[in-house]
């Protein structure tokens, strides 16, 4: 394939949902667009805004946190993996507020409570917590959230 053919078909592409910059090369990769192609079509898809990382990122983490109800730590790992810059995804991240994790979390938890087998409330909060921690949660925004479900929540 072409450089010109890979452009072509990236821009279609990106026109449709946010990509990063990563995502653009490992296609052009398994399309076995040359190296020196893929540098070119990277830098005219960057010049023209069809791939920004911080957009991608801002979308990325609001989607993944509102949708996916994910926590920051998952979150984190996957924009890494994604290879976008630290700096990028910290100032991003620093930005969505504890409430909204807790606000989140919360009813992932009561929901999972009523489907956990415990022998005792000590069991069953560690198999919570293990729950919040496999979303990405920070173990401070855990322990805000199982404090207020043990007091209020599971009364009920």
């Amino acid at each position: 394939m072409t450089g010109q053919q890979a452009y072509q078909k990236l821009t279609d592409l990106c026109a449709r949902s946010e990509h990063c910059q990563q995502e653009m090369k490992e296609k052009m990769r398994q399309w076995g667009v040359s190296e020196e192609e893929q540098a070119k079509v990277m830098d005219r898809l960057i010049a023209e805004r069809y791939v920004d990382d911080e957009r991608f990122a801002h979308a990325f983490i609001y989607d993944k946190i509102r949708y996916n109800k994910w926590g920051r730590r998952k979150v984190e790992q996957a924009l890494w993996m994604k290879r976008i810059d630290d700096s990028i995804s910290k100032s991003i991240l620093d930005d969505v507020d504890d409430d909204e994790y807790i606000r989140i979390l919360r009813p992932l938890l009561k929901q999972k409570r009523k489907s956990i087998k415990a022998d005792s409330e000590y069991e069953l909060t560690m198999k919570l917590i293990k729950f919040a921690i496999s979303r990405g949660f920070t173990m401070d925004i855990i322990k805000q959230c199982i404090e207020v479900e043990d007091e209020d929540v599971f009364l009920d």
